[in-house]
């Protein structure tokens, strides 16, 4: 991974840079969203993403002192997809409270439920949350964080232009993007770059 703790810029560095970042992010977010029906979106990270999110973190927090930085840093990163994987952050989201906490509990299991699919290939299903549990007895969380890990013939199709599908299959919540659009598999075909 080439992203490393180095390259984060200084508060007053990044204060002058962050207008252009924000433009790119934007765009870049845009094309890495992918939203199954109308209650959750997955946004499949890259480094630049992350960078941002630590960025933003630093200046929101006012963090200049090695030990902070150093904590966002390892805190974010495992989110930046390393060469074998997408990764993504699923959002569940209900505008009405009642509705979305009856949705959470019946939603139970769902972040393990999604999968992207190669064209020729049998779906990858997620790996959610590695960092700490975010469901319990009663529900599920609005958040989760997915990784999807693909062997080297997924990989070799993916760079050679095979068509990405996204999807979840759970009892209370289904979604079928087959095939994502070619600007979506573009973007997320970066992710294998050799």
């Amino acid at each position: 991974m080439s992203f490393a703790r180095e390259t984060l810029l200084t508060l007053e560095a990044y204060a002058k840079m962050r207008p252009a970042m924000r433009a790119q992010v934007m765009e870049t977010k845009r094309l890495r969203r992918v939203f199954l029906n109308e209650h959750i979106v997955l946004i499949f990270e890259n480094e630049l993403l992350i960078r941002y999110q630590i960025q933003e973190m630093l200046r929101v927090e006012k963090i200049f002192e090695e030990d902070g930085i150093r904590h966002e840093y390892d805190s974010f990163v495992p989110l930046v997809p390393d060469g074998s994987n997408l990764k993504a952050t699923m959002q569940i989201e209900y505008a009405d409270d009642a509705e979305r906490k009856k949705m959470l509990a019946l939603l139970k299991g769902v972040e393990h439920r999604v999968w992207v699919r190669v064209a020729g290939f049998e779906p990858v299903f997620a790996i959610a949350d590695e960092d700490l549990e975010r469901e319990n007895s009663e529900k599920t969380a609005a958040v989760h964080f997915l990784r999807f890990e693909f062997s080297a013939l997924m990989i070799a199709a993916i760079r050679a232009g095979a068509a990405l599908s996204v999807g979840v299959d759970h009892p209370a919540y289904q979604a079928d993007i087959d095939p994502l659009p070619e600007s979506v598999r573009m973007a997320l075909a970066e992710d294998f770059a050799s």
